[in-house]
């Protein structure tokens, strides 16, 4: 656990944020040389089976995941006020609702990911490898939720290295167990899904070992767990505009994949692998502005007003920083960068021009999330849903239609930063306006601020 409501703020949210991303760099780098494997030893068509199925994946999850968000701000707000009674239900409430959730999830996805897949246009050549990926895939749910779960509750505590480690763990066991099945055992793409299922359940075995033996804050006695209604109705009030905003946000990319799925299935393929080293390119914003949400929740809990400025400042330059840098990687090498993933001149060709185009407008990206941080972890998470859904519902898919009509493919790739520039503006308006003080759980008089 660790304390932000003092010291050094740039400091602070650096060391925080660094844990996060080394983590989430670890898993994106899975993600990253899983499509490698498949695209290199199972051929494209497999690739963008594996692509067309992460819409869908993260449309199921994100409503969940959004909610779980709100636990993770009401755990930090309260460990701000030093209120640890609340802090214990929080974290009992927030496993009970997730163990719930990820038998209905599953449920869902192993039943209808076949008419999930239609609805997309998925092509014939590559429905049967989506379907068979799928719904192997889904019946790692409650790993992936009690997992992931656990990580948000240590960050909600100021515990970012434990994740650190446990992601780390989990990735590297998913890459030895891909290899091992696709590359020796030649199982085929469910050998991809076999792997990482395996792998989360392994990882969320481990965390739940070590909360038992080690910290104490969270205890595994099922007779002691409570399920706190009106913590679950905070949880609710802070996570439930992150969850409609995260599931809106799902269903586009979904209708961007349709919409990409008018072309064939090399587009997809490119679609596919360029998102995974997008991926990789959004990790430090991300991060930062997760750590700035937890930042932002302590010292609101605290009471401390100037030093949230002081670190939304601090990490805005970082993250300008280091967009920059990943900007210019991305220009010079996005030809080697693709050719990782396949040889073929097409899906290499669509998959260089979406990192030329979308790379040009990291700042913009970044300056969006780190104020998404700001908001979320002051509580007023409803502003970014509804920016959110104006950016990708009014400006991101309306234009991917109108542009791949006009331009071809590269017209869809020039709606993405559009969608991050309405944001963007739509962001920095409410930030500037200073309504997000007032939004805390913790009820206090506002510090004067100079």
């Amino acid at each position: 656990m660790k304390d932000l409501t003092t010291g050094n703020e740039a400091k602070l949210i650096f060391n925080f944020a660094l844990p996060m991303v080394l983590g989430n760099l670890f898993q994106q780098l899975y993600n990253v040389i899983d499509s490698i494997i498949v695209g290199r030893f199972l051929g494209d068509e497999a690739l963008a089976a594996v692509g067309a199925s992460f819409p869908i994946f993260y449309t199921l999850i994100a409503f969940v995941i959004g909610i779980g968000s709100g636990a993770t701000i009401v755990i930090s707000q309260y460990f701000g006020a030093k209120k640890m009674h609340e802090v214990k239900q929080a974290i009992t409430t927030i496993y009970i609702f997730l163990l719930f959730a990820s038998f209905v999830t599953m449920f869902v996805g192993i039943f209808y990911n076949e008419e999930i897949f239609r609805l997309l246009n998925v092509g014939e050549d590559v429905l049967p490898q989506s379907v068979e990926y799928f719904t192997i895939y889904m019946t790692g749910m409650i790993a992936f939720f009690g997992f992931n779960g656990t990580t948000s509750i240590l960050r909600g505590l100021g515990d970012s290295r434990t994740p650190l480690r446990f992601l780390i763990f989990a990735t590297i066991t998913n890459i030895i167990l891909d290899i091992l099945f696709v590359v020796v055992f030649k199982w085929g793409i469910k050998a991809v899904a076999f792997a990482t299922v395996l792998s989360q359940f392994i990882a969320f075995g481990r965390a739940i070992f070590y909360l038992q033996k080690q910290q104490h804050i969270i205890s595994f006695d099922l007779r002691k767990w409570v399920f706190s209604t009106k913590i679950f109705r905070q949880n609710i009030k802070i996570g439930l505009p992150t969850a409609f905003q995260q599931s809106f946000v799902a269903l586009g990319i979904m209708a961007l994949i349709r919409i990409v799925n008018n072309f064939d299935s090399d587009v997809l393929a490119a679609f596919t692998a360029a998102g995974r080293i997008d991926s990789l390119a959004a990790l430090p914003a991300l991060n930062l502005a997760s750590a700035l949400s937890a930042f932002v929740g302590q010292n609101l809990g605290a009471n401390k007003i100037d030093r949230i400025k002081k670190g939304v400042r601090a990490s805005l330059f970082m993250a300008w920083s280091i967009s920059f840098f990943v900007m210019v990687i991305a220009y010079l090498f996005s030809d080697n960068l693709m050719r990782l993933f396949t040889e073929s001149e097409n899906v290499i060709m669509h998959g260089k021009n979406y990192l030329v185009i979308v790379s040009s407008f990291y700042l913009i990206f970044s300056t969006m999330f780190i104020l998404h941080g700001v908001l979320r972890g002051a509580g007023a998470t409803l502003i970014p849903m509804f920016i959110s859904l104006f950016s990708l519902w009014l400006i991101r898919i309306p234009l991917a239609v109108l542009f791949s009509k006009h331009f071809g493919v590269n017209g869809i790739w020039w709606a993405i930063p559009a969608g991050w520039s309405a944001g963007m503006i739509g962001s920095l308006i409410y930030y500037l306006s200073g309504k997000w003080k007032n939004k805390g759980v913790v009820k206090q008089p506002q510090e004067t601020s100079s």
